[in-house]
């Protein structure tokens, strides 16, 4: 038997073919070839059509069911991950009314802030366990005030992950996962957030039917087989946004463990079951995909906008082809980088920095003394400072760490990075092989609530190597401490 994962990323969208009973990933990969397009029709703005994700989807799945040429018989389950915070809007015969409003448009910052400020932060932390931001529910509202004319024709809101899940299903249901990423879910009652709702003055109707993780959510019908190659009546079993995907196929579940990123952007996304925050401003909290009333599992994601794209504008313009060479570069300087500093916020605002925008700085570089190896040294430094420095506002927030898992395809593939981390928060780091797609396809049969099997299956395919605190860390606490310095003085004066 198999099942079948997809990921509908703004970038691409991956498709997975897993066994079902041993979690073997049979193949995986990507449609289309090139990056798929983002509207932004005014600064700040970023929109896709639903369909190009549809169309994407039907192809990557016909793809995988050829180059594979299973039994189609035997697909058992289909699991959705996908890009959070997003709006789609239908009319009521399930047709997009707008081109989605995806995660990295800007467009509704102004609303959230002023339903923060008006239904108070202490409403907020209590309830929401957020700022409502520039998320789903206030991208909804900015679709009120500025095109009456669509907002009249809604029938529902969902989020990208609920779309497709609706394209195969024919069923519009939604989550508590979803609803939570989109600041949607009242978590001291436990149900849908009305009294945002109300605030912003949206029918709750407008709201899918809400159903659970890890059981049978709607099963593909005859028009979807026709686009797609999947049989009518396979269910999907499973959906939840990317990062606590991405924890799910890390084998992240429980109290003190954390998933961790260092792609383009980094995240830091650590499981805890206390749900109060006293950092709702700085820290998105989302359900966990196990989350119930009973196991209240909640992901605290802090986000750094500025991590891989560091590390790649340093490749791209100081001469060195590969991150390879940049690392073998880095390993010649000693631990601090000989005084050199890169603070690497230079990718807008960071919401962990209260939401200031301070760039980029390079610090304290001597011409006479400093090559391009320091260089390279001080940005993974600097990188991997900003993990270890976001790491500490989630302790002062209630989350422990216990351990930190990675995959195997970004930053902590490097050995100076990881060492950095590790050894600096005092936790070993497993780095895994591993993709949202394919952690999506092998949820499809976590409805029997086998975590431990599940994990079991990650441990046995997927794990490459672990990273342990080095036991000598005072050269590493001191370059720590000093890049902290230089960075408070950049916040203080900006």
């Amino acid at each position: 038997m198999y099942y079948i994962g997809l990921d509908i990323g703004s970038s691409s969208i991956k498709v997975a073919l897993v066994n079902a009973s041993s979690g073997e990933n049979i193949l995986s990969l990507n449609e289309p070839e090139t990056e798929m397009e983002i509207v932004a029709l005014q600064s700040g703005w970023a929109e896709q059509d639903p369909n190009l994700w549809w169309n994407y989807v039907c192809n990557g799945i016909k793809r995988v069911l050829s180059e594979t040429n299973i039994d189609v018989s035997k697909i058992s389950g289909i699991g959705i991950s996908y890009q959070m915070h997003g709006l789609v809007i239908v009319d009521k015969d399930g047709n997009p009314l707008r081109n989605s409003i995806i995660w990295c448009d800007s467009r509704a910052v102004e609303i959230g802030e002023k339903a923060h400020k008006d239904l108070g932060e202490e409403f907020c932390s209590n309830h929401l366990l957020n700022s409502p931001g520039n998320f789903t529910a206030s991208k909804l509202k900015w679709v009120k005030d500025n095109e009456p004319e669509i907002y009249s024709k809604i029938y529902k809101y969902m989020l990208p992950g609920d779309y497709i899940a609706y394209k195969l299903t024919g069923d519009i249901t939604t989550t508590k996962n979803g609803l939570s990423e989109g600041i949607l879910w009242d978590y001291k009652n436990d149900t849908l957030a009305e009294s945002l709702l109300s605030f912003y003055g949206i029918d709750r109707d407008l709201t899918p039917k809400i159903v659970e993780n890890f059981t049978n959510q709607g099963i593909t019908t005859k028009k979807a087989f026709e686009a797609t190659g999947i049989p009518a009546g396979i269910p999907v079993t499973y959906r939840a946004g990317d990062q606590p995907n991405n924890a799910l196929s890390l084998n992240i579940f429980n109290h003190g463990e954390v998933a961790a990123t260092g792609g383009t952007s980094g995240v830091v996304y650590a499981v805890t079951n206390t749900l109060k925050s006293k950092e709702a401003s700085r820290i998105n909290h989302f359900t966990h995909v196990n989350y119930t009333k009973e196991n209240t599992t909640v992901g605290k994601l802090l986000c750094i906008n500025s991590c891989g794209i560091m590390y790649r504008w340093l490749k791209d313009n100081i001469g060195i082809d590969s991150y390879e060479a940049m690392n073998n570069k880095a390993a010649e300087v000693p631990i601090g980088s000989n005084g050199v500093v890169i603070i690497p916020f230079g990718n807008g605002a960071e919401r962990m920095l209260d939401s200031k925008d301070i760039g980029a700085h390079f610090l304290n570089f001597n011409l006479n003394l400093h090559n391009n190896a320091h260089l390279c040294r001080a940005a993974l430094e600097g990188i991997a400072f900003s993990f270890v420095y976001g790491m500490e506002i989630l302790k002062n927030d209630n989350a422990e760490i216990n351990v930190i898992r990675a995959g195997n395809d970004n930053l902590f593939r490097a050995e100076i990075f990881s060492n950095t981390v590790a050894t600096l928060i005092g936790h070993e780091i497993e780095i895994y092989n591993t993709t949202g797609a394919v952690g999506a396809a092998r949820a499809a049969g976590l409805t029997d609530g086998d975590f431990e099997k599940f994990g079991a299956n990650i441990t046995k395919n997927d794990h490459v190597m672990t990273f342990m605190p080095l036991e000598n860390k005072t050269a590493y606490q001191k370059a720590y401490l000093n890049w902290k310095k230089e960075l408070e003085i950049i916040l203080k004066n900006t």
